[in-house]
Protein backbone atom coordinates (compact mmCIF):
# COMPACT_ATOMS: atom_id res chain seq x y z
CA UNK A 1 0.00 0.00 0.00
CA UNK A 2 1.03 3.51 -0.92
CA UNK A 3 1.76 5.82 1.79
CA UNK A 4 1.11 9.55 1.63
CA UNK A 5 4.06 11.71 0.53
CA UNK A 6 3.22 14.99 2.16
CA UNK A 7 1.02 14.54 4.72
CA UNK A 8 1.89 12.59 8.18
CA UNK A 9 -0.87 9.78 9.96
CA UNK A 10 1.75 8.40 12.21
CA UNK A 11 -0.08 10.77 14.87
CA UNK A 12 -3.31 8.34 14.83
CA UNK A 13 -1.20 5.97 16.33
CA UNK A 14 -2.28 5.88 19.84
CA UNK A 15 -5.79 6.00 18.58
CA UNK A 16 -4.67 2.85 16.89
CA UNK A 17 -3.77 1.26 19.98
CA UNK A 18 -6.50 1.89 22.41
CA UNK A 19 -8.93 0.80 19.81
CA UNK A 20 -7.40 -2.73 19.63
CA UNK A 21 -6.50 -2.33 23.57
CA UNK A 22 -10.44 -1.66 23.57
CA UNK A 23 -11.18 -5.19 21.50
CA UNK A 24 -8.98 -7.20 23.28
CA UNK A 25 -5.58 -7.47 25.48
CA UNK A 26 -2.00 -7.36 23.70
CA UNK A 27 1.41 -7.89 23.81
CA UNK A 28 3.36 -4.93 21.74
CA UNK A 29 4.27 -7.51 19.25
CA UNK A 30 1.08 -8.55 18.43
CA UNK A 31 -0.26 -4.92 18.23
CA UNK A 32 2.43 -3.79 15.74
CA UNK A 33 1.56 -6.74 13.86
CA UNK A 34 -1.99 -5.67 13.69
CA UNK A 35 -2.03 -1.93 13.19
CA UNK A 36 1.00 -2.42 10.63
CA UNK A 37 -1.11 -4.96 8.70
CA UNK A 38 -3.71 -1.97 7.93
CA UNK A 39 -0.91 0.14 6.99
CA UNK A 40 2.12 -1.54 5.24
CA UNK A 41 3.74 -4.09 7.32
CA UNK A 42 4.66 -5.01 11.02
CA UNK A 43 5.53 -1.59 13.15
CA UNK A 44 9.09 -1.55 14.29
CA UNK A 45 9.70 -1.89 18.08
CA UNK A 46 11.02 1.99 17.29
CA UNK A 47 7.31 2.98 16.69
CA UNK A 48 4.92 1.07 18.80
CA UNK A 49 6.96 1.19 22.37
CA UNK A 50 7.75 4.74 22.79
CA UNK A 51 3.79 4.97 21.84
CA UNK A 52 2.72 2.56 24.34
CA UNK A 53 5.26 4.49 26.62
CA UNK A 54 3.55 7.42 26.39
CA UNK A 55 0.18 6.43 27.16
CA UNK A 56 1.38 4.02 30.21
CA UNK A 57 2.98 7.45 31.36
CA UNK A 58 -0.80 8.98 31.13
CA UNK A 59 -2.30 5.96 32.71
CA UNK A 60 -4.29 5.02 29.26
CA UNK A 61 -3.16 1.96 29.34
CA UNK A 62 -1.50 -0.90 32.34
CA UNK A 63 0.44 -4.09 31.72
CA UNK A 64 1.02 -7.48 33.39
CA UNK A 65 3.75 -9.42 32.77
CA UNK A 66 3.35 -12.52 31.29
CA UNK A 67 7.25 -14.53 31.17
CA UNK A 68 8.95 -11.85 28.88
CA UNK A 69 6.13 -10.16 27.25
CA UNK A 70 4.09 -7.25 28.46
CA UNK A 71 0.30 -7.77 28.34
CA UNK A 72 -1.35 -4.94 27.72
CA UNK A 73 -4.74 -3.40 28.49
CA UNK A 74 -7.11 0.00 28.94
CA UNK A 75 -7.84 1.14 31.89
CA UNK A 76 -10.65 3.33 33.23
CA UNK A 77 -9.19 6.26 32.34
CA UNK A 78 -7.93 5.07 28.97
CA UNK A 79 -11.41 3.64 28.03
CA UNK A 80 -13.09 7.32 28.80
CA UNK A 81 -10.10 8.96 26.48
CA UNK A 82 -10.85 6.22 23.47
CA UNK A 83 -14.56 6.92 23.72
CA UNK A 84 -14.21 10.96 23.62
CA UNK A 85 -11.16 10.63 21.09
CA UNK A 86 -13.53 8.18 18.76
CA UNK A 87 -16.24 10.38 19.10
CA UNK A 88 -13.81 13.68 17.46
CA UNK A 89 -12.02 11.69 15.23
CA UNK A 90 -15.80 10.33 13.69
CA UNK A 91 -17.16 13.98 13.56
CA UNK A 92 -13.86 15.50 12.24
CA UNK A 93 -13.47 12.91 9.56
CA UNK A 94 -17.10 11.99 8.73
CA UNK A 95 -17.02 13.17 5.58
CA UNK A 96 -13.66 12.00 4.29
CA UNK A 97 -14.97 8.56 4.81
Amino acid sequence: MKTPKYIDVRGLLCLQILHKLKKKKLCGDELAEYIGNKKYGKLTPGTIYPALKFLRENKLIIFRQDGRKKIYKLTKKGEREYKIARRMFKKMFKELL
